[in-house]
């Protein structure tokens, strides 16, 4: 894509962080913008604070990990707008810790979101763009860590690995049918958004009932370590500016970062010579 005045985005976590300040590079760019996302209050301040700019806007409040969801999401976008060119499956969320520490409900739960929510997105609105037959583009946001052998949580690593293993097979898909739709996995670093906060939406049903509410030293010191982190991380705009840039190059792999990331390269030089996973920070 080209050309972005009047053209019309669908994004799903676009209350806040990422998703928020890619709803705003798109109305400064002219485009419509439809704000997906669990918490109705939120979206609506968004959608508020984007007309503050002028831009047009639609909130639709949708649970992505729910195809019924999505499904609503679209109709509504299309009664409105008629159309759909950008299409951003951003919404996420992570918790748990190890593999068999992480109960059925974490898994469930960062699966809906981060997978299926992803899943359904594309299920949902390729055949709608395929049908426009007119340039249309697709941005999954995977993050660093599905590049990476190891994070403290993980449901996060297994489905940001997905994400990225699921945006490569839709761009290759895409290609053999000489689609007008270009494919990008967004994959950043640390970034300073509200993810450790939430577990306020997470649903009655996927709560860890009976489970001890006060996290481990162990885990308080990985907590600590990530919110500083992410104090510290790129800031949300910055990625939007990136985003859009690679929208514009058709630019596959987005890895915002400011400085190259050694622990990608040196997983990727470890799987290559047969080599264990290297040791790496938290990603």
């Amino acid at each position: 894509m080209q050309e972005f005045k009047d053209k019309v985005a669908v994004i799903t976590g676009a209350a806040s962080g990422i998703g928020y300040a890619l709803a705003e590079r798109c109305a400064q760019e002219g485009m419509k913008v439809v704000l997906a996302g669990i918490n109705l209050e939120n979206l609506v301040q968004a959608e508020k604070s984007l007309g503050s700019i002028g831009a047009t806007t639609l909130c639709v409040q949708a649970d992505v990990s729910k195809a019924e969801d999505i499904e609503r999401l679209a109709h509504k976008t299309l009664d409105a707008f008629e159309a759909v060119h950008l299409l951003v499956n951003n919404a996420g969320v992570g918790t748990g810790g190890s593999a068999w520490e992480s109960t059925a409900a974490d898994w469930q739960w960062v699966m809906g979101v981060n997978l299926w929510g992803v899943i359904h997105g594309l299920q949902v609105f390729v055949p709608i763009m395929l049908a426009q037959d007119t340039a249309c583009h697709i941005v999954n946001t995977s993050s660093r860590a599905g590049l990476l052998p190891y994070h403290p949580s993980a449901p996060y690593l297994v489905t940001k690995h997905a994400v990225v293993a699921l945006s490569e097979q839709l761009y290759y898909a895409l290609e053999q049918r000489n689609a007008k739709i270009q494919v990008s996995v967004l994959c950043p670093g640390w970034v300073r958004t509200k993810i450790l906060e939430c577990e306020r939406n997470r649903p009655a049903e996927l709560q860890n009932e009976g489970l001890d509410a006060v996290a481990s030293p162990e885990r308080e010191a990985v907590l600590q370590y990530m919110r500083q982190a992410l104090e510290a991380g790129m800031s949300p705009e910055f990625v939007a500016e990136r985003v859009f840039e690679a929208i514009r190059d058709e630019k596959f792999y987005i890895v915002p970062d400011p400085e190259p990331s050694p622990d990608i390269q040196a997983r990727m030089e470890s799987i290559l010579q047969g080599r264990n996973p290297p040791a790496l920070q938290l990603a």
